[in-house]
């Protein structure tokens, strides 16, 4: 393996340390979102979305959060199980299902901080255009580069589904 130059290793040192301030973020976030709120960090962005009162699909829910239909889906069904959300045949078109925030919810939301998805979308919307594009385009290398263009990609801080996912996962290679 040749030497790495002092400029390579400086950018090296740099990328790691923002990833680093990143990630602590958004872990502390979440930590204080599951403990002031008493929910993951998922179900507390998934209820953020809804805070207006308005009626959603899940297809429209996926477009709030940035997500596949199935992730958030999965989020709801436990915002459900905890009476934070409630699910119902829409008025207009008795064929969609529409989720809504419950006073339970909304009580729910007052504790809250900001979610870290939030954050880091927050983050994302203050970049130019350019900035953007070019920073989406050199994530996408790295996560080729780590070997990670095949894997999930799941709400960020739902726990509880990616620990259903390793036991689904776990139960289908045992069999």
């Amino acid at each position: 393996m040749p030497r790495k130059t002092v400029r390579r290793r400086k950018a090296e040192t740099s990328a790691l340390n923002a990833f680093r301030r990143i990630i602590r973020a958004l872990r502390v976030s979440a930590q204080r979102a599951q403990s002031d709120a008493g929910i993951s960090a998922a179900q507390l962005y998934v209820l953020a979305q809804l805070a207006d009162g308005s009626a959603m699909s899940i297809n429209e829910l996926g477009e709030r959060t940035f997500t596949d239909r199935s992730s958030v889906g999965a989020v709801v069904a436990r915002l459900v199980e905890r009476g934070l959300v409630e699910r119902a045949q829409a008025t207009d078109d008795r064929r969609r299902a529409e989720v809504r925030i419950t006073d339970a919810g909304v009580g729910a939301l007052e504790h809250a901080p900001d979610p870290p998805t939030r954050t880091l979308v927050k983050g994302l919307e203050a970049l130019d255009d350019k900035t953007l594009e070019q920073l989406a385009g050199e994530l996408g290398a790295l996560v080729a580069a780590m070997g990670l263009a095949e894997a999930p990609v799941e709400m960020l801080f739902d726990d509880e589904g990616q620990q259903a996912g390793r036991r689904t996962r776990r139960n289908a290679s045992a069999r």
